[in-house]
């Protein structure tokens, strides 16, 4: 998996697949003239009823340093960096902020959170370590 993400917990794509999810793009690597993006994960899900794809980009984030907010402060950086690069390049690819169940409880949850992920418009998947599953997704 893409070094230095937290993407561990997400061991082997496993969390996806069960959910219907086939990992495209492993990191999903936006180029903009000389920048160059890499959001962890490309993924796309075949909706049967069109025979359409659903597409995703996602980028993990454990949260494991020693401030919360400083580390939500650069999520939102960088969701906001490729969310205007996927805008520009992918408009039909959705983005996700990922993070692991423990983090979503222990912090996500609150109502001064939740307001900035609404503010920012940010797209939320949590998934849960232990059952190697997505257990939610915002919106």
């Amino acid at each position: 998996m893409y070094a230095g993400t937290g993407c561990l917990s997400l061991s082997g794509h496993q969390g996806f697949h069960k959910d219907g999810w086939e990992i495209t793009h492993d990191p999903l690597t936006l180029r903009l003239g000389d920048a160059r993006l890499y959001v962890d994960l490309g993924a796309e899900k075949l909706i049967e009823a069109t025979k359409q794809g659903r597409y995703i980009a996602v980028e993990i984030k454990s949260f494991t340093g020693a401030s919360f907010f400083a580390e939500l402060h650069t999520a939102i950086e960088q969701f906001l960096s490729y969310h205007t690069a996927l805008a520009l390049l992918a408009p039909d690819r959705v983005l996700y902020l990922a993070v692991p169940l423990d983090t979503y409880e222990a912090y996500f949850t609150s109502t001064f959170v939740q307001t900035i992920l609404d503010k920012a418009t940010i797209n939320l998947m949590v998934y849960s370590v232990l059952e190697e599953a997505v257990v939610l997704w915002r919106p």
